[in-house]
Order: structure tokens, then C-alpha cells, then sequence
């Protein structure tokens, strides 16, 4: 679909999944930042933010996405 890569570090594989998330400290509601990630990493990435206190979203990577 894309050769858009995995946001982990050290990883090179294609992502299939958007993790969308703020850090509410310093991000207005209306910014988000986007990291990429592939199935493996999905929920690493998810945990990581969502440990912080930081709103997060999954979103499955389209081509509307990309």
C-alpha cells in the first residue's frame, strides 16, 4: 500500500497503523501528532503515550491516511 515505515525505533517495517496523540502540557486540543506503526509495534507505541497521561487514538492506515 505505502512505503511508509514503523515510527519504533530500529524498525524498518511498513506501518498499518496511525497512532494519533497530544501532549495535552503543551498541545493545543487542535494539534495531534502522528506516529506510524506497524502490527508488531502497535501497541507498544499505544502504551507508551497512554502511560504518559497523552490522549491517543489507533487508526488503521488507509490510502487516505498515507
Amino acid at each position: 500500500m505505502n512505503d511508509i515505515e514503523c515510527s519504533r525505533a530500529g524498525c524498518r517495517a511498513g506501518a498499518h497503523w496511525r497512532v494519533v496523540w497530544r501532549n495535552p502540557r503543551i498541545h493545543t486540543a487542535d494539534r495531534r501528532k502522528v506516529w506510524t506503526a506497524c502490527d508488531e509495534h502497535v501497541s507498544y507505541l499505544r502504551e507508551f503515550l497512554a502511560a504518559r497521561d497523552f490522549p491517543v487514538e489507533v487508526e488503521p492506515m488507509t490510502e487516505a491516511t498515507t
